[in-house]
């Protein structure tokens, strides 16, 4: 069973359900399993908990 994880910033609900369905569509196609056996797991940073280039992506 594959287990997907995204680590990213906040997003929408509308959002992550469309990444979960494309990522879970591509595995299927992919691999040829049924779309029950992947797994997406969103694991959401506040924009004050990560950065880019030395900064905070709170402060850009």
């Amino acid at each position: 069973m594959p287990v997907v994880t995204v680590q990213q910033g906040p997003r929408t609900v509308e959002l992550k359900r469309e990444l979960v369905q494309r990522i879970t569509d591509a595995f299927v196609d992919a691999y040829r399993i049924p779309a029950e056996s992947v797994q997406v797991w969103i694991h959401e940073v506040p924009t004050d908990s990560w950065g880019t280039a030395g900064r905070l992506t709170a402060d850009n």
